[in-house]
C-alpha cells in the first residue's frame, strides 16, 4: 500500500462491497416484508446472491494475498530471516492477515447458505470478526509515522470498528433494515477513505502534505465527517432507488398476473358455454 494505487484498490473493494450490500438487503427487505408470515424462505435469486458475495470475497483475498506475498518486493511466504534476525516484511504479512479474516468470512458466509448445520448469525459473526482484525492490526499499524500519517489511519479505525460493532449485533438482532444500511454505510465510508488517505500520504499532482501541521490534521479530521454525510448520502439514495424500482416491477408482475387469471378465466368460461352449445 506504498503508493496511491495501493489504497485506491481496497478503497475501491469497500466502496462497491457497501454498494452491493445495500442493494442486498433493500431487496431482503422487501422480500421479508412483502410475503405471508409463512413464507420466510430465501427465494433462489436472493441465495444466488450470497454465493456470489461469498465467492468474490474467497476470490479477492485470495488475490490480495498472493498479491502482497508475491510482488517483486514482498516476503514470498518469508516471516523470519534467519541470517539477519530480522523479521521479512511485516507490513505485508498484516495486510495478508486481513485479507485471510475476509476470506474466511466469504467460507462461511457460502456454508451458511449452503446447508442448516450452520449456526444462525455465524456469517455476520465471521464479518464482524473481520473487520475488528482490520482495525486491530490498524491500531497497531501507525507505531512511529508522522502526526498526520497517524490521524488519517486512525479516523479509519473508526469506520472499521463502527462496522464490526453494528455487524455483530446483527447476530443477534436479525433483520434489521437499520442495521444493516449502517453496515453498508461503514464499508463505504471505508471506501472513500482509503482513497482519502492515499490523496494525503501520496498525492497525485505531486504537491506533499505538510505532515506535521495541526491545521491539517483540523482539516482531515473535518473532511471524514464530510464522508460521512457523503455515505449515508449515496446508502440513502441507492436503497431508495433499489426500493422503488422493486416495488414498481412488482406490482406490476402482479398486475401481469392478475390479467393472465382472468383472461384465463374468461376462455374457460366461454370454452363451457360452447361445450354446452354443441350438446343441445
Amino acid at each position: 500500500m506504498a503508493n496511491f494505487g495501493g489504497h485506491a484498490i481496497p478503497g475501491t473493494f469497500f466502496l462497491l462491497y457497501g454498494f452491493w450490500l445495500t442493494v442486498k438487503h433493500v431487496l431482503q427487505h422487501y422480500w421479508r416484508t412483502s410475503q405471508p408470515k409463512g413464507r420466510q424462505g430465501m427465494p433462489p435469486f436472493l441465495r444466488r446472491m450470497e454465493y456470489v458475495e461469498g465467492g468474490f470475497k474467497i476470490f479477492a483475498s485470495f488475490v490480495g494475498i498472493m498479491v502482497e506475498q508475491f510482488v517483486v518486493d514482498g516476503p514470498h511466504a518469508r516471516l523470519y530471516d534467519r541470517e539477519n534476525s530480522s523479521w521479512v516484511k511485516l507490513m505485508n504479512w498484516q495486510h495478508s492477515t486481513m485479507y485471510l479474516f475476509f476470506g474466511i468470512s466469504g467460507i462461511v458466509l457460502i456454508a451458511s447458505v449452503r446447508t442448516k448445520r450452520v449456526p444462525v448469525g455465524a456469517d455476520r459473526l465471521a464479518l464482524s470478526l473481520a473487520l475488528f482484525v482490520e482495525g486491530f492490526l490498524f491500531l497497531y499499524h501507525v507505531h512511529g509515522r508522522e502526526p498526520l500519517d497517524a490521524h488519517v489511519h486512525t479516523l479509519l479505525l473508526y469506520a472499521v470498528f463502527a462496522g464490526s460493532a453494528s455487524t455483530m449485533l446483527e447476530v443477534f438482532i436479525r433483520n434489521n433494515i437499520l442495521l444493516e444500511l449502517f453496515k453498508a454505510d461503514m464499508f463505504m465510508l471505508q471506501g472513500s477513505w482509503f482513497y482519502q488517505v492515499g490523496v494525503v500520504l501520496y498525492p497525485l499532482n505531486g504537491d506533499k502534505w505538510d505532515l506535521k501541521q495541526h491545521d491539517n490534521m483540523m482539516f482531515v479530521t473535518m473532511c471524514f465527517c464530510w464522508h460521512l454525510a457523503l455515505s449515508l448520502i449515496l446508502v440513502s439514495f441507492t436503497a431508495s432507488i433499489v426500493w422503488l424500482t422493486t416495488t414498481r416491477f412488482s406490482a406490476k408482475g402482479r398486475d401481469v398476473e392478475i390479467g393472465m387469471r382472468n383472461t384465463s378465466s374468461k376462455t374457460s368460461s366461454q370454452k363451457a358455454l360452447l361445450e354446452e352449445s354443441d350438446e343441445e
